[in-house]
């Protein structure tokens, strides 16, 4: 085992595959020469030269479908987004063609590519920089999304992703880089549709992913304290959701708290309590809850910035008051 900081984990997932295939290569703006806005691909154009650790010029929506063109010949790309939020000027490539070239082309192209990158709210950077962009394209048809949350699933999925035949949206989130673990020496690779049930017990369901999947450590750590038993589960896969997991779970419960850093309207967790609602309804003593962040602009100042978003003492009270109804 090996004390791994997050950034590194995704460097050497990248590392590794480039080695083991040279049909991968990743592209973007400034991962060459300068090592990625995050250092994530740190030194590799000196190991793997500058035709497969490509620095592009500014100009998403070219570079993406770039991107998909050399999937379709058989290559593997790797686009990081040196914020998540600039893949908006490539949202036609990344909808239209990434996600539906397989399907209107009869099944002739794969595109295996992976988009990646820093998102989320950080610290004051502002409305533009703060994108949660995972409930922008969790409706495309033909994507998996991923949102990475600790060293060992940073890479275990990275490297599944740059495997897969299909275009995989992987998210991570910017607060978390300097994250450490430790980590196998030997290789492994995690599944992408699988969730992790990071907290088992009987009162509660807790769902959560990305940075909030901390938020609600610190809440447990309370309601521990206070006698409470949540189960809690990190979705890692947010397309497809892996209900098995979370079916699992709500049968054990029967009730539910989804707490998200994207926004309430139209985000992971009304689909997800869409989904519960269908399949799960019978299992349920109380309304699903969602604990959301505002539908806002995220504010540059820092304290705005926090009221935007869900805090660990509003998940505590959220469990206190759903239990407290327990019949």
């Amino acid at each position: 085992m090996a004390e791994t900081l997050f950034f590194n984990a995704l460097r050497e997932a990248i590392d590794e595959e480039m080695a083991r295939d040279q049909s991968v290569f990743v592209l973007g703006e400034d991962v060459g020469h300068y090592g990625g806005s995050y250092k994530v691909t740190k030194d590799l154009y000196q190991k793997y030269g500058e035709l497969r650790i490509l620095d592009t010029p500014i100009a998403e929506n070219s570079f993406t479908g770039m991107a998909v063109g050399a999937a379709m010949t058989g290559l593997r790309p790797i686009i990081e987004g040196m914020n998540m939020g600039f893949l908006l000027l490539a949202f036609n490539q990344i909808s239209n063609n990434a996600g539906m070239l397989r399907y209107t082309s009869g099944g002739n192209f794969k595109i295996p590519m992976v988009i990646r990158g820093p998102g989320g709210v950080g610290r004051q950077l502002g409305a533009e920089h703060s994108q949660r962009l995972e409930t922008y394209f969790q409706a495309v048809p033909g994507l998996k999304i991923v949102t990475c949350s600790t060293p060992y699933n940073a890479k275990g999925l990275l490297k599944s992703a740059i495997r897969d035949d299909n275009p995989v949206l992987f998210f991570e989130h910017v607060l978390l880089y300097n994250l450490k673990e430790d980590l196998p020496e030997e290789e492994y690779l995690l599944p992408l549709d699988k969730a992790e049930v990071v907290r088992t017990g009987k009162d509660v369901t807790i769902i959560t992913y990305s940075r909030m999947r901390y938020h609600v450590t610190q809440a447990v750590k309370v309601l521990e304290k206070q006698g409470y038993d949540p189960e809690v589960i990190d979705l890692i896969s947010l397309k497809p959701l892996d209900m098995d997991t979370i079916g699992e779970s709500v049968r054990k419960t029967h009730r539910v708290i989804i707490v998200e850093e994207a926004m309430r309207t139209g985000g992971i967790a009304a689909e997800l309590i869409a989904c519960i609602n269908d399949r799960l309804f019978d299992e349920l003593d109380a309304p699903v809850l969602r604990l959301s962040s505002q539908d806002i602009p995220t504010p540059y100042n820092g304290n705005l910035e926090r009221l935007t978003i869900v805090q660990p003492e509003q998940i505590v009270e959220a469990v206190e008051k759903m239990v407290a109804l327990r019949v």
